[in-house]
């Protein structure tokens, strides 16, 4: 791009802060009329509730302010390619995205796109579509290059479906071919596509892989989304309520840059909300398996002990090893555990574990909801925690990152 190009692109940026939403909003809904087949590649519930719409405007107005040093997005541009790689998005599905966007800039806009000024986002979207596609081509390059690696969507078998509270369940899965599967980083996720005969697509969803890595099987642990007829709970309902051991369903390789560090020797705090604990089990597992021995720290809130998935699990872990300590806090505390050390009452509250549990060299892995992370992040900064040494991870679109 030119001085004169990034002048223009960075002059529409009140215009992203007011109408950000409406221009991402209008895009989706053309691009969906026109090529209606990429429905079966994004996620459906996530257009019902807006959280895409909002979470595509936040990132193009991040670009837009950045457009002189897109070099302080390179994580959100690492996360975003994490996602299109799950997703088998690929270069041609760039130059579709890109004719919608700049045709919705001039609708919007009206009389206010000037050709130069559709011209400079055009060139500015090029620029961003060409690093992604750059990016993402390594990514399939690594996924093929393992033993066990594949691109796109491979058929798995579910062996074994266990219920682990009354909202979770988890399942094993297979490769169908009978193969290997790739080796995987603690933390990171695979995409599970199922077909959706209620809106005659294919789905696919997220779900974290919550073991340790073994080349073969991954294991996913879903929450019911209880009463959730709508979109973004339907593939989780459709696994809890349809899928039986022996059925199949498609996944993407893994991907996801919220990983466990496993080159520092620092101590590990794992602070989760309900089932945001699933990424944070594999890296548990994963240290204890391979005989770490880094202090650790395992901080978790939930509801009550029904909906409390692997709580027998995590205390046989802490039962067994010693640098292994656990914090567990239920909205209401049951009157048997009230006196039972290492549990407590209300939403998990760092502020209550600011003695030996909470070390400032320790490094901090966060995840759940988008509200829990804010909380636990302002008492850490709160704590003398520096930024750096905090690591999270939100479900759904990562308007936290953008």
């Amino acid at each position: 791009m030119n001085s004169e190009q990034k002048q223009l692109v960075t002059a529409t940026v009140p215009t992203l802060r007011e109408h950000g939403v409406a221009l991402t909003t209008h895009f989706y809904r053309r691009m969906f009329e026109h090529n209606p087949e990429l429905k079966n590649v994004f996620n459906m519930g996530n257009q019902q509730n807006g959280k895409q719409q909002m979470a595509l405007a936040m990132a193009v107005l991040a670009y837009a302010e950045h457009i002189d040093n897109p070099s302080v997005l390179t994580h959100a541009v690492t996360k975003i390619g994490h996602k299109h790689v799950s997703l088998d998005i690929r270069p041609e599905h760039y130059a579709i995205v890109g004719r919608h966007l700049i045709a919705s800039i001039g609708e919007v806009l009206g009389e206010a796109a000037t050709p130069d000024l559709l011209n400079a986002w055009a060139t500015a979207y090029q620029e961003l579509a060409d690093l992604m596609s750059g990016l993402e081509s390594g990514l399939y390059r690594d996924a093929v290059a393992q033993e066990g690696g594949w691109t796109g969507w491979r058929p798995f078998t579910v062996k074994r479906k266990v219920e682990e509270s009354a909202e979770i369940t988890s399942f094993y899965l297979y490769p169908t071919d009978g193969g290997k599967v790739a080796t995987f980083l603690p933390g990171q996720y695979v995409s599970l596509r199922l077909f959706l005969p209620e809106l005659n697509l294919f789905q696919p969803r997220q779900y974290s892989l919550s073991s340790a890595p073994n080349q073969e099987y991954y294991r996913i642990s879903v929450k019911k989304e209880a009463g959730s007829q709508h979109p973004d709970g339907l593939i989780s309902n459709r696994l809890h309520q349809h899928v039986q051991e022996g059925d199949l369903v498609e996944l993407a390789s893994p991907a996801g840059d919220f990983t466990l560090d496993t080159s520092r020797q620092t101590p590990v705090v794992f602070v989760s909300g309900g089932v945001g604990q699933t990424p944070l089990l594999s890296m548990l597992e994963h240290l204890v398996e391979t005989g770490s021995n880094r202090e650790i720290v395992w901080v978790h809130g939930s509801r009550n002990t029904k909906v409390h998935a692997f709580r027998e699990p995590v205390a046989k872990l802490t039962a067994h090893h010693s640098n292994v300590q656990k914090h567990i806090f239920y909205d209401q505390l049951e009157p048997n555990l009230a006196v039972v050390e290492g549990h407590y009452e209300g939403i998990v509250d760092l502020q209550k574990l600011n003695g030996g549990s909470l070390l400032r060299e320790a490094d901090y892995y966060v995840c759940g909801p988008a509200p829990f992370i804010r909380k636990q992040m302002k008492d850490l900064a709160a704590l003398g925690v520096s930024r750096e040494a905090i690591h999270f991870e939100e479900f759904g679109p990562a308007t936290l990152t953008a």
